[in-house]
């Protein structure tokens, strides 16, 4: 239980969200109106996403400087974790451009460019996956993730504020917290920011145990076979 109490945060976080972000009332404006729920959704994947990316990156310097085998596994979980948090982010946002600017693909920036990291990194696992040797796969693997995740800062956080853009904080548009996130969003946005991010880890952390079992696997039917 003393261990477990994170994931019961996570938990407890998450159907507050759900229940919260469903039921409570939000600041009515004029285009956005009830679509503005999706805020807390949406919004906390993508930190949700980052932070997981970040994780993978500091992982994957990690095996660049020990050439612990560990790291690049834990790498490989949290960067899996980033890329299904990265689908529900476009997912969420494309159901919340539909509501907001009528069609949920409207070619926006930070949409293009939320499409081209997530690319990147399917790359990241398409490499992984065709390399057979386990020391060039984790090496090539660990670089591959730096650069990604600095291409990926630039797509979604600082081109998108350089051109025309329609998401809030973007192109000259004000972000939310400067004019409708209100007492009542932060009491239900903030706690899922904390709640999405507690179910990364946890997603991640089985996804590691999951890639560890796998590697046992392959080296029982390697000794097996020789």
């Amino acid at each position: 239980m003393k261990k477990s109490w994170w994931k019961i945060l996570a938990v407890v976080l998450l159907v507050y969200t759900i229940v919260g972000g469903l039921l409570l009332d939000v600041p009515r404006l004029m285009i956005v109106n009830e679509s503005i729920r999706a805020l807390y959704f949406h919004v906390p994947m993508w930190f949700g996403m980052v932070l997981m990316y970040l994780i993978s990156v500091i992982y994957a310097i990690k095996y660049l400087r020990r050439n612990d085998p560990e790291a690049d596994i834990a790498s490989a979980g949290f960067a899996h974790t980033g890329l299904v948090f990265g689908f529900l982010g476009i997912l969420t946002g494309m159901i919340w451009a539909n509501y907001t600017w009528g069609t949920p693909w409207h070619g926006d920036p930070k949409q293009n460019g939320a499409a081209i990291a997530t690319l990147i990194y399917l790359a990241y696992f398409i490499l992984r996956g065709s390399l057979e040797n386990q020391e060039q796969r984790a090496r090539l693997s660990a670089v591959y993730a730096i650069f990604a995740f600095a291409a990926m800062i630039p797509l979604i956080f600082i081109i998108p504020r350089l051109s025309s853009s329609m998401h809030p904080g973007s192109g000259g548009n004000p972000g939310f917290n400067m004019y409708d996130l209100d007492s009542t969003m932060r009491r239900v946005f903030y706690p899922a920011v904390v709640g999405w991010i507690l179910l990364g880890i946890w997603i991640a952390s089985v996804r590691i145990r999951l890639i560890n079992v796998e590697e046992k696997i392959h080296e029982l039917e390697y000794e097996k076979n020789k």
